[in-house]
């Protein structure tokens, strides 16, 4: 079994006082069900699953219950000698999406005290949009990300005194030594390849054959281009949203790394409100990574955002070198030259950053420049902007030096991520190894800190 960071998170909930149900949000594939489903037998004599979305393929027992009664009536009828009370029996309602009433259902399902409660859905931000009465305080949103490189490391073997020891060597400004940098940053190459899907992860370590890694990536991307088919009522809408997570890949090697609105369909004049909906569903749904643009990088960065700027990134790094390498290993593991893995390095950076905590935002500034990443330090009242380098230029980043020496913004500080090992400080700026992503974050529950 796959160690998952929240499977601590979700214990702790259920153990404590809190009658307020747990829902845990994310993109398909990402081992919600799994890791609900192994909390929940091992904690609670009695534990009951409904998926809604199995119930809609097969006898929709619960596809028109619309109140807490009708509910317990069905539910009894088909696992009632598995239901107890409140303190021993949990109830999984799975793919909650799929049937939005239930959403509303929960708010009287936690009054009731009759059972406890826990839910998943992939497209909850869809769904709660639409939902017209949210139950604000009978539920938390707890979300949920895929492996990040941490929980691949332990996955590989990665002992939990050397990742402490990582750890300190980061707090520190410490730079590993040579042959240990060298071994973490090949670890992280193939965490490139492989992402963090964790059926992916699990095939890899089975039998670290890179084709049927790359036919399970494949075949993921293939079914969340087939979600928007389900979730959208429009013809006309789900091809815009599968064509546009279809340019995600392509648009990473344009210098600006952004879908431009004419673009998406050929019109000159077209406008990004016009597919504001559909961008929408691909960052709701947690398939797409979102990285807004800021006009003014000030602290907190979401009161400068500009709306009609954003990138984009795929939610799995792997499922993105699948799309730009295929079974080609050398770009990434001999590090070619003449392959410029920038959108691979931020892409990754993106996905390791947001799982942490952090909001994503950048500055592009036609006089100043254009810096990768920009996220808010709470703990300082700042916000710290971050270049990813995949390449020997690391030194080079006029745009943050511009940010760090304008007395306008206030930022203190600015971060350099690369291939390189020395850890080092020099006019503001510090230079970690871009395995160290790990470490930069907001969340209060994984201990990360900003240096």
């Amino acid at each position: 079994m796959l160690y998952r960071k929240i499977e601590a998170e979700i214990e702790a909930h259920l153990r404590s006082d809190s009658d307020q149900i747990l829902v845990i949000e994310g993109a398909r594939q990402i081992g919600k069900s799994f890791i609900i489903r192994e909390v929940g037998k091992r904690m609670f004599p009695h534990f009951v699953e409904v998926n809604f979305v199995e119930d809609d393929e097969g006898q929709k027992l619960f596809q028109n219950i619309h109140t807490a009664n009708d509910f317990y009536f069905v539910l009894s009828s088909i696992a009632g000698d598995q239901l107890g009370n409140y303190d021993d029996t949990l109830v999984f309602l799975d793919e909650i999406q799929h049937y939005p009433q239930y959403l509303t259902m929960l708010k009287f399902l936690r009054e009731d005290h009759r059972f406890r409660f826990i839910a998943s859905g992939s497209l909850l931000g869809i769904s709660l949009r639409t939902t017209t009465s949210i139950p604000i305080g009978s539920i938390i949103r707890k979300q949920m990300y895929q492996l990040d490189f941490e929980e691949y490391l332990i996955a590989n073997g990665f002992g939990r005194e050397a990742l402490a020891g990582l750890h300190s060597s980061f707090k520190s400004r410490q730079s590993l030594p040579e042959e240990q940098h060298r071994y973490v940053l090949d670890l992280f190459r193939r965490y490139l390849f492989v992402g963090g899907m964790p059926a992916v992860v699990n095939e890899y370590l089975a039998s670290h054959n890179l084709v049927r890694v790359r036919e399970l990536q494949n075949a993921i991307s293939g079914l969340y281009e087939d979600d928007a088919s389900k979730y959208e009522l429009e013809a006309g809408k789900k091809m815009t949203i599968r064509r546009i997570y279809g340019m995600i890949v392509s648009q990473m090697e344009n210098k600006k790394k952004r879908i431009v609105a004419k673009d998406i369909q050929g019109r000159e004049n077209d406008r990004f409100e016009r597919y504001e909906d559909d961008f929408e569903y691909l960052i709701s749904s947690g398939i797409a990574i979102c990285v807004r643009a800021v006009s003014n990088p000030r602290f907190p960065l979401s009161e400068s955002l500009h709306k009609n700027l954003l990138k984009l990134y795929l939610n799995d790094v792997g499922m993105l070198t699948a799309k730009l390498y295929g079974l080609n290993t050398q770009p990434i593991m001999e590090n070619q030259r003449s392959v410029n893995l920038g959108a691979v390095y931020e892409s990754v950076v993106a996905q390791e950053l947001r799982a942490h905590g952090n909001e994503l935002f950048y500055y592009d500034n036609r006089s100043k420049g254009e810096v990768d990443f920009l996220i808010d330090d709470f703990s300082a009242g700042t916000i710290v902007p971050i270049e990813v380098k995949s390449g020997r230029d690391y030194q080079t980043h006029s745009a943050l030096n511009n940010l760090l020496t304008s007395s306008d913004y206030n930022i203190h500080k600015g971060i350099v991520l690369s291939n390189e090992g020395q850890v080092r400080e020099e006019d503001g700026i510090l230079y970690l190894p871009v395995y160290y992503a790990m470490f930069l974050g907001n969340s209060p529950t994984t201990e990360k800190v900003y240096i």
